[in-house]
């Protein structure tokens, strides 16, 4: 079902509300640098944990990595803030009543959110902006 998932649609759950352009005259290297080290990375990671618990309230969660058998249903908060504020691992979270996945891999300063229903984006955009974050696209895989 992955797999199906990937080849779909996703939307971007970004600290930025676009994409830069190519041609920017702006640092947007530096600046995405910047977001890579801590502390701000851990607090991006942290917006990210934020907004998947408040998720978690509306949706059940099968939690796995792409290099592991281990699913985690439903995880605790404590449980899933161990898998996403060390940012130690690449992470797919299925809705699987929603048929949504969204991915969070450990070097990126933005998660993907794949086959959102409108009921989902819906749910999301409120939840990305009190996370402070900004939720964008559809972008074709």
């Amino acid at each position: 079902m992955i797999e199906q998932l990937l080849n779909t649609p996703c939307h971007i759950i970004d600290f930025l509300p676009q994409q830069v352009p190519e041609n920017s005259p702006g640092q947007f290297f530096a600046v995405e640098a910047y977001f890579l080290r801590p502390p701000r990375y851990t607090e991006l990671r942290r917006s990210f944990l934020e907004l998947l618990l408040r998720v978690n309230c509306y949706a059940d969660f099968h939690v796995s990595t792409p290099d592991q058998d281990t699913v985690l249903r439903n995880p605790s908060p404590d449980e899933l803030s161990a898998w996403i504020l060390p940012n130690q691992k690449d992470l797919c979270i299925l809705l699987p009543d929603e048929h949504a996945l969204f991915t969070l891999n450990r070097d990126d300063t933005y998660m993907t959110v794949y086959h959102a229903s409108a009921r989902l984006l819906e749910l999301l955009g409120p939840l990305t902006s009190a996370c402070g974050l900004f939720l964008r696209g559809p972008v074709q895989p």
